[in-house]
């Protein structure tokens, strides 16, 4: 079977992740237990979520001419990630996100860097990556100029376009009408689509809520898709990888509950580990949690 080709055009971050007992009040200091550099970003995780899920990636976006660029390029290279797409900017530095885990939860800061200095005019030279995509992935930690202008290539050649609002903003009503799918958590539904507008998308919404599963509306009627039970480490991530394996079931052929199931199953097995791309899992293990839940009538 041909691998599904995914183009994601979104942030490479680089995370500096403390690990800690407990979260500081204002003011006050603590002493963490563990650090970690991590590589990630919304984008560079989706895409690698997808890649070790089997699809063709190609990732398109800006990273620093610094170490953190050069490590984080260097890694999307080795899960397999055409980088070809990935831009080094010489006047900004490449993005980080500063992570606090503490009790299996997370905070976190993101500056964006090198993400922000990404143009719509960029995505021009890579038009053609995007003509050949089965699903085209996004995220909002790039400017919204360059969402749209994704959107609008992505739709010109009939891709399908699976929009991840996070961090959340409010969105032109142009850019949904285009978007298939948009995929919200719960507190980013809330900011996005006023309780009257949620009805009008219901069609396109992908809301998930955590180890609860996600939220769909199937022949008109909302339904949950359950998520699965795991031991928790880390839950940095987990979103990403949903998205990422979300894009993957889709072109393969999926109807959009069963891609659900598969999402949610890989959200579950990236979060059993440290670390956003850390904990993503391979197809294989993904369908054997699938297979296990099954056979426990799950």
């Amino acid at each position: 079977m041909k691998k599904p080709v995914i183009t994601v055009i979104g942030s490479l971050n680089m995370d500096l992740v403390t690990v800690t007992k407990r979260v500081p009040e204002q003011g006050e200091t603590v002493l963490g237990e563990k650090f970690h550099l991590i590589p990630g970003g919304k984008g560079a995780n989706q895409a690698v979520a997808a890649a070790r899920l089997g699809a063709e990636v190609h990732m398109i976006g800006a990273v620093g001419s610094d170490t953190f660029g050069e490590v984080l390029k260097r890694q999307l290279d080795n899960e397999g990630i055409f980088i070809d797409g990935v831009k080094p900017v010489t006047d900004v530095e490449t993005g980080t996100a500063m992570i606090t885990v503490s009790d299996g939860d997370n905070r976190i800061i993101v500056v964006p860097g090198a993400n922000y200095a990404l143009q719509p005019e960029y995505l021009e030279q890579h038009e053609a990556v995007i003509a050949k995509s089965d699903i085209c992935l996004l995220q909002l930690e790039i400017p919204l100029a360059v969402v749209e202008r994704a959107v609008a290539l992505a739709k010109k050649h009939g891709v399908f376009v699976i929009l991840n609002p996070a961090p959340a903003q409010p969105l032109p009503p142009a850019l949904l009408e285009q978007i298939d799918l948009v995929t919200p958590n719960e507190h980013e539904c809330g900011i996005i689509f006023p309780e009257q507008d949620r009805e009008k998308w219901a069609a396109k919404l992908v809301v998930t809520e955590g180890a609860r599963g996600v939220s769909i509306t199937k022949n008109g009627k909302q339904m949950i898709v359950p998520g699965f039970r795991v031991p928790v480490v880390d839950t940095t991530g987990a979103g990403d990888t949903f998205n990422g394996a979300l894009a993957v079931a889709l072109s393969k052929g999926m109807e959009l509950e069963e891609a659900c199931r598969f999402g949610n199953a890989a959200a579950a097995l990236s979060v059993t580990k440290l670390g956003a791309q850390g904990g993503m899992p391979t197809e294989k293990e993904v369908i054997q949690l699938l297979e296990a839940a099954k056979g426990e009538g799950l």
